[in-house]
């Protein structure tokens, strides 16, 4: 690791394997084997646990979307037994802190953290108050994923919170509108498009070869089903339900729930070739952000774009 690190940035995907892959990165990237404290900062629904999956692959998770709920904390119990047999923990303090007091869930982990633990802690702003011990790597998810390691001078959770918290809506009407613009598509009767990437308050659908449609005419269409005020469901892991229409889906909880919530939709005028890849790409964008370098929250500080 390098020792000037402050802080990285990425595009937060949407589907599942590709959180999953992302959350392998950055442990390859930036965690280090003497790291203990690990404090994950992000909205119920915005992925935190596939991070974590990804991140700690093995690593017990006690609670999470799939409705996984381990009873009794295995961090408590080995606390109150004072044996900490288990390498590593997980923590969800939404989820815990309706049996334990997070004061007490502090003390359990900073005594494994003295005993060569690792801690991973899902909603860490809401403990940070009660914890003496400085997070060794502070992750954030919301439009973007952070990864942090805190000094000092910061960046705080209080920071990475205003950020990840005010931007996760960008994601999730981004998510919303690509999927139904891969519906108006595969409508037309072209294949759905095989491939998705990422980019600061929108997303690109990538073709094999170039589709016949017509860009206007698509991004015309939703348009059509944004004003129709349809709402959003989840159905289950792989399923989304827009109005009547279901519809598959790697990342049913990142949504909106009403296509009437997505802002500021348009697509590029046309089809763009990638040159290295050879793939046709479809860009679609949300909001009214233009700069794709700008941070959703660039007046936070220690992650200025400016500083």
């Amino acid at each position: 690791m390098i020792d000037c690190f402050s802080h990285a940035v990425y595009h937060a995907p949407r589907g599942k394997d590709r959180l999953i892959f992302l959350g392998n990165h950055l442990s390859q990237s930036y965690l280090q084997p003497n790291d203990h404290l690990i404090g994950v900062i992000g909205r119920p629904g915005s992925g935190k646990s596939l991070l974590i999956k990804g991140m700690f692959p093995g690593l017990n998770l006690t609670n999470d979307d799939e409705g996984i709920n381990v009873r009794p904390l295995p961090l408590w119990e080995e606390f109150e037994r004072d044996n900490f047999s288990s390498p590593a923990f997980h923590v969800d303090i939404n989820f815990e802190s309706a049996f334990i007091q997070a004061g007490n869930i502090a003390q359990a982990a900073e005594k494994a953290i003295l005993k060569n633990r690792r801690v991973v802690i899902e909603h860490f702003d809401r403990i940070v108050e009660y914890i003496d011990i400085m997070p060794d790597l502070l992750v954030g998810i919301g439009e973007e994923v952070i990864v942090a390691r805190p000094g000092v001078f910061g960046p705080t959770a209080a920071e990475v919170k205003e950020i990840v918290f005010s931007s996760l809506f960008n994601r999730q009407m981004a998510h919303t509108a690509e999927d139904l613009t891969a519906m108006v598509i595969a409508n037309k009767g072209y294949p759905r498009p095989p491939l998705h990437s990422d980019v600061k308050s929108g997303f690109v659908l990538q073709f094999n070869e170039r589709p016949g449609f017509s860009v206007k005419q698509i991004e015309q269409e939703v348009n059509e089903l944004i004003n129709a005020e349809l709402s959003v469901e989840y159905m289950d892991e792989e399923t989304i339900k827009i109005g009547e229409m279901v519809t598959t889906c790697t990342g049913p909880r990142i949504h909106v729930k009403n296509t009437s919530d997505i802002k500021g939709y348009d697509l590029s005028l046309d089809l763009e070739k990638d040159p290295n890849t050879g793939f046709y790409l479809l860009a679609g964008k949300i909001g009214q952000d233009d700069n794709p370098f700008n941070l959703s929250c660039p007046e936070c500080s220690p992650l200025r774009s400016d500083s």
